[in-house]
């Protein structure tokens, strides 16, 4: 039984949560908006395998919601990416001390857990074809392990477009 809650502890040591903010324009009428195109250069931030992966998840997500991509849309879509090194927070501390009467040595350090991870800030933009002004933004922050292989990159991807647009067309 000690075993189970040491287990539980370092489960919900390693798990992160991502977080989703969104904004928009008050006076939008989203009820007009059907269609969309991508930018050109989406996917700042991000490697072109991921630029891929992404752009699959939006379409599959936007084709869910009823948008139809088209040449001639009545929004453009946007995503940025931006990567930092997460604070590292997990940690196994070694120590050696000694000590005496008169005086004490000591030596400690920590190793991180789980290897590296990475803050990621995806940043999910609408922008009106024909004012070319943004209507809704949608931004998701979480911690991700650095090294992922390809399958888990597109799970990811599917992931969080899910989350950013399901606040998206607003009720």
């Amino acid at each position: 039984m000690k075993k189970v809650r040491y287990f539980f502890l370092f489960l919900l040591m390693s798990c992160s949560t991502s977080k989703v903010i969104t904004d928009y324009d008050d006076n939008t009428n989203f009820k007009q908006y059907k269609t969309y195109a991508f930018f050109d250069d989406i996917g700042a931030g991000l490697n072109e395998f991921d630029v891929n992966r992404s752009a699959d998840a939006i379409f599959s997500e936007m084709e869910s919601l009823g948008f139809k991509e088209t040449e001639t849309p009545d929004f453009y879509i946007n995503l940025k990416a931006k990567t930092t090194e997460a604070k590292v927070t997990n940690t196994i501390a070694i120590g050696l001390g000694s000590g005496g009467r008169n005086g004490g040595l000591g030596v400690s350090g920590g190793i991180p857990i789980g290897g590296k991870k990475l803050d990621e800030e995806i940043t999910l933009e609408f922008v009106d074809a024909k004012t070319n002004e943004l209507f809704w933004e949608g931004i998701l922050t979480s911690t991700i392990k650095e090294k992922r292989n390809p399958a888990k990159r597109i799970l990811y991807f599917k992931e969080i477009v899910h989350k950013i647009l399901q606040s998206y067309p607003l009720k």
